[in-house]
């Protein structure tokens, strides 16, 4: 379904989404690389909540890498749209878009807005989806920092240090501590955006 929502917008079959069987380095192993972001969905659970409520007092007022760019979710259930804007949009020295692409002219007009200023025109494209209890977040690699990109979060989460050949095993660790937080639920899938062979 990704891989359509990425032709249907514009960019290039260069890159698609896979399937990532499993989030233990033997299953990551099996992934095609080099991979330049990574799809968590899950459900959305009161441990998940109280978590990031944590979280977001924690890391406030930390700054932003300006180069990061950063779509808020405002519109109800539209995480994967944002979760796939924000995975194209941090990556886009390494995609190629179609003649007359409209996610390239939404980027483009995008780019210097601040992350609700970016919601706000999203908003003005967007087609509401149906109620859902499951999320979608994005992982990026920007400077050699593994970000975690969550619309509905208000800021980017800098988890550290990461490299190319890295950045796949450190966005699985920060997934595995997603799923041990909410123990004994298994709904948990993750997609990985790798080049086509």
């Amino acid at each position: 379904m990704l891989n359509k929502c990425l032709s249907r917008l514009g960019v290039a079959s260069s890159w698609k989404f896979v399937d990532v069987l499993g989030l233990e380095n033997e299953s990551l192993s099996m992934v095609p690389s080099p991979v330049c972001a990574l799809m968590l969905l899950f459900p959305l659970s009161q441990q998940h909540e109280s978590y990031r409520d944590r979280q977001t007092s924690e890391l406030s007022g930390k700054g932003i890498d300006s180069k990061v760019y950063f779509l808020k979710q405002t519109i109800s259930n539209s995480c994967g749209t944002v979760g796939l804007i924000n995975a194209i949009a941090n990556n886009q020295d390494k995609l190629d878009f179609v003649e007359g692409s409209i996610l390239k002219r939404f980027l483009n007009e995008t780019m210097d807005l601040s992350a609700g200023e970016r919601a706000k025109q999203l908003e003005q494209n967007q087609v509401h989806e149906d109620g859902t209890n499951f999320h979608f977040i994005t992982f990026v690699g920007i400077d050699e920092h593994l970000y975690e990109l969550d619309g509905r979060m208000p800021f980017p989460i800098d988890h550290g240090e990461t490299s190319n050949d890295q950045f796949l095993q450190d966005s699985a660790k920060i997934c595995r501590q997603f799923m041990e937080r909410d123990q004994g639920e298994v709904r948990f899938t993750a997609v990985a955006l790798s080049k086509a062979s």
